[in-house]
């Protein structure tokens, strides 16, 4: 799966995602609810780099092969960092007549922390 490298996370990623998404908790979007939380700032919704690990699939297959995607929560993605989303083929198999592959997914910082982890069923027809 080719790499998708994204820009910096800034203030306008975070508020365009949240309106976006409907998501608008606080601590994503408001420095003084995020500091009474214990955070330095606000920081990314996880499902942020959910969506741009969706994208990564979809830039490389097309959408009706994609049969399932699920991530788990690693790190938090603060403003300022970049995330990096690849995919690697582990597995050959085949769901419901249909031949696929199964894919390990990350999205990771440029530090190499990898903030989300998880895999993808594509079909190959």
């Amino acid at each position: 799966m080719p790499v998708l490298e994204l820009p910096p996370i800034t203030r306008t990623t975070l508020a365009l995602f949240a309106g976006a998404s409907g998501d608008h908790n606080p601590i994503h979007i408001d420095i003084d609810f995020a500091r009474k939380a214990g955070m330095p700032d606000v920081f990314a919704h996880g499902m942020l780099s959910m969506a741009y690990l969706g994208r990564a699939l979809t830039e490389w297959v097309p959408q009706r092969q994609l049969m399932s995607f699920g991530v788990r929560f690693a790190a938090v993605t603060h403003l300022g960092d970049r995330v990096r989303c690849s995919g690697k083929v582990v597995e050959k198999t085949e769901r419901g007549g249909r031949p696929c592959v199964r894919v390990d997914i990350t999205a990771a910082k440029s530090t190499g922390e990898i903030t989300l982890a998880g895999e993808a069923l594509i079909a190959l027809s």
